[in-house]
């Protein structure tokens, strides 16, 4: 056989090679250097995984489209694990969700790396130094588009994220369908992104009781639409900025947020022990659930924020508090928090639930609060949410004596606050059975009804 008969075999031979088949190949034959995925569509059977070891790799598309095929089976479309200083940049993945088809999956049970959970995933990463995303797409993923676990030095930025998350067998949210980094990750970024009709949470952080923290993160200018249970999550970290972040729509649709589980939507949440880290300039508009949930934070700040509901109080079936404060973790008090410069407007119920000690609630504007009407309107909305504690819902700023646990509430500082609702000129400042507003630092705030203040 001649040269050219032999060459002309060998370039058959590569032609007939799926696009799959040559992407594997050209991954196995690098592990560093500058990867350039072929143009169209590329249907994946498995996982695609880059080598171990593998270091300075940067993978960039050309109008790429990495697609999960029928059969695929695996925990990522991509995955990476033990590699270093690895770019990711201008391509598209999409996961081939059905949200009707798919199976049920639950919540990770407690102490479960979410890594070992959720199958399914568009990129997972475990145990990298150095990764960038740079305008990756991600399109119906079943579980997290992105889930970065045990890994340090992160920035994604410009990515868009839509219809992913799967539901469980109730068809609620099971906390996928965002972004998700875990167990100890930390020097971490998200930027710039932008999220719509997520399921469950859409940007967060999340560690085991038993895993390090996360620490040093930075969450800013991120657009988020139609989440199903929090925009944003601090779990379980340190040292982390969620800044100039905006969104709509947190807590829809309302079908599928998991009230068998408690999982009240929440735009910027907390949980865990969180510390030295603030929330700043963000907002958020129609949220069917809590504003802010302070579960855990301490040590910290809540500057300039702003949370507007503007519908009427029955269509937040989820309606709350604009801001609570609670001590679910054994480790984490309610204390040393500035709360100062934020407006809350329209909140079904009250402003602030307040608890802890040290805390300096500083001009604010709490207004339109208690749209329900409580407690006049108990008939038509649940008011009373503790029977020895009938005051709670109906306040504009209510002092607690805590909640997963008892906390003594004193030395906290409220001042300089508008406040303004359904009778709120009367139950502007109230507190709970064995909290005393003598022990703490009440006035001058400026407490009107509703109407008087916008």
């Amino acid at each position: 056989m001649g040269v050219a008969v032999l060459i002309a075999a060998g370039i058959l031979a590569g032609c007939s090679k799926t696009p799959e088949a040559r992407v594997r190949e050209m991954l196995a034959a690098q592990k560093t250097g500058v990867l350039h995925l072929p143009a169209g569509v590329i249907a994946l059977t498995s996982e695609l995984v880059v080598p171990a070891g593998a270091h300075d790799l940067e993978i960039v598309g050309s109008g790429t489209l990495l697609k999960t095929a029928p059969e695929f089976r695996g925990r990522a479309l991509l995955v990476v694990e033990g590699a270093k200083n690895i770019h990711l940049r201008d391509f598209a993945m999409d996961g081939g969700r059905e949200p009707l088809k798919d199976p049920a999956l639950e919540m990770a049970p407690p102490e479960n790396a979410f890594r070992v959970w959720y199958p399914n995933n568009g990129m997972l990463f475990d145990q990298v130094d150095g990764l960038e995303i740079a305008r990756v797409s991600f399109d119906n993923v079943v579980n997290f588009p992105i889930l970065v676990s045990r890994s340090t030095n992160i920035k994604i930025t410009g990515a868009t994220l839509n219809n992913s998350g799967s539901l469980n067998a109730h068809k609620r949210n099971n906390l996928s369908g965002g972004i998700l980094i875990e167990e100890g990750s930390s020097h971490f970024e998200v930027r710039d992104s932008v999220f719509k009709r997520i399921a469950g949470n859409a940007l967060w952080t999340h560690s085991l009781y038993t895993s390090p923290r996360l620490a040093d993160g930075v969450f800013s200018g991120n657009r988020f639409e139609n989440i199903g249970r929090d925009a944003i999550q601090v779990g379980h970290a340190t040292r982390v900025r969620v800044e100039d972040n905006n969104g709509t729509k947190i807590g829809y649709p309302v079908e599928v947020i998991d009230a068998e589980n408690g999982g009240t939507p929440v735009a910027i949440d907390t949980a865990g022990n969180v510390d030295q880290s603030m929330y700043a300039r963000n907002h958020f508009e129609e949220v069917n659930g809590k504003c802010f949930d302070l579960d855990g934070f301490h040590d910290g700040a809540v500057r300039d924020n702003q949370c507007i509901d503007r519908q009427r109080p029955e269509d937040y079936v989820y309606g709350h508090f604009g801001m609570v404060m609670n001590n679910s973790n054994p480790d984490a008090h309610s204390q040393n928090i500035e709360v100062t410069g934020n407006l809350i407007d329209g909140m079904k119920y009250g402003g602030l639930f307040l608890m802890g000690s040290g805390n300096k609630i500083t001009g604010n504007r709490f207004v339109h609060l208690n749209t329900a009407g409580c407690n006049e309107s108990s008939g038509k909305f649940t008011c009373i949410y503790k029977n020895d504690e009938p005051k709670m819902l109906e306040s504009g700023i209510y002092l607690g004596r805590g909640v997963a646990r008892s906390e003594e509430t004193r030395g906290n500082v409220i001042r300089d606050n508008v406040i303004s609702g359904h009778k709120m000129r009367e139950r502007c400042v109230a507190a709970g059975p064995g909290v005393s507003l003598a022990a703490n630092m009440v006035g001058p705030n400026e407490c009107s009804d509703m109407g008087a203040v916008k």
